[in-house]
């Protein structure tokens, strides 16, 4: 089984994040901010991995350390939890609709980090959620997790819309890449023989 749990505490945040890639889609979250808990269980159901998140944070400040240091340690999970590397896909890619919104995602778990966004929400709370911090979360992610990481909005206007059609797709686009490539069990997708 590819799992990992990971714990980080600060004076800002602290967090403990477990994570199962070869999962079913159980999700178990608390960050304290539900339209951020709302999305996290689109990663877990549509990327058919388990996730369990127990998320405090300085909420009286506002909601960035909480939502950027989930990021950090879903990211820092992602990693140990696929190990070396050996066998995966590697690549993933999802272009997903909800309503008029379409979002669309490609990534590499490359071990490079890059986060290349663009999305202009339409509105700048979704719920208790800061729009910019949708960025943040996965900036933060593609950071600790390794990973190269294009993120699209195509179109929408409506901002809840935009925020869960790109977690929806970058859900499939990770289930994608995780998965194990049956040609190249033993494998470690690179030509430089290490990702």
């Amino acid at each position: 089984m590819r799992t990992a749990a990971i714990s980080r505490n600060t004076k800002e945040t602290q967090i403990k994040v477990r994570l199962n890639l070869d999962g079913t889609g159980r999700c178990a979250v608390n960050t304290g901010i539900g339209f951020f808990d709302h999305m996290l269980e689109q990663i877990a159901r549509h990327g058919l991995m388990d996730l369990e998140a127990q998320v405090e944070g300085d909420l009286y400040v506002d909601g960035h350390h909480t939502v950027e240091d989930a990021g950090i340690v879903f990211g820092q999970a992602l990693k140990e939890a696929l190990g070396d590397k050996k066998g995966i896909v590697r690549y993933g890619q999802a272009c997903i609709p909800l309503d008029e919104s379409l979002s669309r995602v490609v990534l590499d778990l490359s071990g490079r980090p890059g986060l290349y966004f663009s999305c202009d929400f339409a509105a700048p709370m979704i719920g208790a959620l800061d729009s910019q911090l949708v960025r943040e979360f996965f900036q933060a992610v593609s950071n600790h997790a390794g990973m190269t990481l294009h993120i699209d909005n195509l179109k929408g206007e409506n901002a809840h819309h935009q925020a869960e059609s790109i977690f929806k797709a970058f859900a499939r686009a990770l289930r994608a890449a995780v998965a194990t490539d049956a040609r190249a069990a033993d494998v470690i997708p690179s030509t430089k023989g290490a990702l």
